[in-house]
C-alpha cells in the first residue's frame, strides 16, 4: 500500500499512463489491450500481496488504456479485474491465505513455485485465447 502511495506521489502513475499510451498508440487497440493485461498479470510477481499490486498498478493499466483509442475499456477492466482472481495461488505471498498454505510445510517451496506458474501460465493462456475473445464478442 506504502509503495502505491508512493508512486502515486511523486506522479509515477500519471507518469507511466502518459509515456505507456504514447508507446502503445501505434499498434492495434486489441493488441495492446492484450499486451497491457499480460504485463498486468506477470507483475503480480513483484508485489507482496494482490492489495498493493491492485492499488499499485490497476490506475496505472487503465490510465494506458484510456488513453489508447478503440480499446473496449468495460472489456479491459473486466479482464484486469478478473486476473486478480488467481492470484492467490501462484506465489506464496500472493493473498491473506497464502502464507498459511505455504507455511503449513503441505507443498515444498520448489513445487509452490512451479505449481504456480503451471497453473497462472494456463489461467493466462485460457483468458487470453478464450475469455478475452469472448468477452470482445460479446461486448
Amino acid at each position: 500500500m506504502a509503495l502505491a502511495d508512493g508512486l502515486a506521489r511523486v506522479g509515477f502513475i500519471a507518469w507511466l499512463g502518459k509515456e505507456g499510451g504514447m508507446l502503445l498508440q501505434e499498434y492495434d487497440p486489441q493488441v495492446s489491450a492484450v499486451v497491457l493485461l499480460i504485463a498486468f498479470f506477470l507483475l503480480h510477481y513483484l508485489f507482496a500481496s494482490t492489495t498493493a499490486h491492485t492499488t499499485a498498478l490497476l490506475p496505472a493499466m487503465l490510465t494506458i488504456a484510456a488513453s489508447i483509442l478503440g480499446i473496449n475499456m468495460p472489456v479491459f477492466c473486466l479482464m484486469l479485474c478478473t486476473s486478480l482472481g488467481v492470484m492467490g495461488i501462484i506465489t506464496p505471498y500472493g493473498t491473506g491465505p497464502s502464507p498459511i498454505y505455504y507455511g503449513s510445510g503441505y507443498l515444498p517451496t520448489k513445487d509452490y513455485w512451479r505449481l504456480g506458474t503451471i497453473f497462472g501460465a494456463i489461467f493466462l493462456v485460457s483468458m487470453m485465447l478464450i475469455a478475452y475473445p469472448w468477452m470482445v464478442w460479446m461486448f
